[in-house]
């Protein structure tokens, strides 16, 4: 078990002969860390436990679904999980879980009905990166700041460049729905778990996509101006490594309500799945599950 802080220590080799103690808790998201010229390290929140992944890598793992769903809010007993992790009431009430979350430019922030008001100062009416990734090819993106590069990592991108910064999420939805007309906004997962996808010239795919949607660009910023919708003509892609030993040939994905027992050899890591020689699992999807490692 680590803690954020030591995380220095995920940089040990992958092939580490290390037992792991079994734990059981509540499963959230895969914590990830990453400098340039490093791979990825990953650690697995269980409960109060905070496992590091990195040195198990080429090990044999078991995972085992206990049969309990807390809610990630209030912890309370759910039969099911909502939007990755949440009791029915909170998917409907946390503005989290509002379906502006997934289309940015649908915000009502504006006429006042935003679920939760104080949140959405907090993480809506701040500013944004659009950005370009590179995962199973070419993609359009909207991210906070404070997610660079965690959002890419979660994506299992590769290489990622922003081209934009605007002073809302909405903003950052308006130049999503102008971009996605010409390239795509959603990662094809089992591409990416190949690790097939080509390096491209990022800088080249701003410039060429920059230049395909010049007048609806030229209109949004005459519109809101410059200050609020800035346009980011230079900048270094970012190239990012994960731990992966071996990629899976056919991807065969694993779900806690139909297998509740995963194991196999751990050959990697990438974005949020765990990738066994025996299948993936995408641990986000199963937020909020009781889960023993061992």
């Amino acid at each position: 078990m680590i803690t954020p802080d030591l995380f220095e220590m995920a940089d040990q080799p992958e092939n580490n002969q290390t037992a792991v103690e079994p734990v059981t808790g509540t499963v959230r998201k895969m914590v990830s860390h990453w400098h340039e010229g490093a791979k990825v390290s990953y650690a697995l929140p269980l409960g109060d436990s905070l496992i590091d992944m990195t040195p198990y890598i080429g090990q044999h793992l078991k995972l085992t679904y206990e049969g309990e769903i807390h809610c990630l809010h209030c912890g309370e007993l759910t039969n099911k999980s909502f939007g990755q992790g949440y009791c029915y009431k909170h998917f409907m009430s946390l503005a989290q879980n509002d379906s502006c979350i997934m289309s940015p430019e649908l915000c009502h922030y504006h006429e006042g009905t935003c679920r939760e008001p104080e949140w959405g100062e907090r993480n809506c009416m701040q500013s944004h990166y659009v950005y370009l990734s590179n995962a199973s090819g070419i993609k359009v993106g909207i991210t906070r700041g404070g997610q660079v590069p965690t959002r890419w990592i979660d994506q299992g991108a590769i290489q990622a460049i922003t081209i934009a910064r605007v002073t809302s999420r909405q903003l950052a939805g308006f130049l999503e729905v102008i971009f996605k007309k010409h390239v795509a906004d959603k990662t094809n997962w089992r591409t990416m778990l190949k690790g097939t996808a080509a390096e491209l010239d990022m800088a080249t795919e701003r410039d060429k996509l920059f230049e395909q949607a010049k007048p609806e660009l030229d209109a949004l910023v005459e519109k809101h101006g410059i200050a609020a919708v800035q346009l980011l003509t230079h900048g270094d892609p970012f190239s990012i490594e994960f731990p992966v030993q071996t990629y899976p040939e056919k991807v065969t994905s694993f779900n806690f309500d139909k297998t509740p027992v995963v194991e196999g050899v751990l050959q990697g890591i990438k974005g949020q799945y765990l990738i066994f020689d025996t299948g993936v699992i995408n641990i986000r999807r199963f937020g909020g599950y009781t889960v023993s490692i061992s």
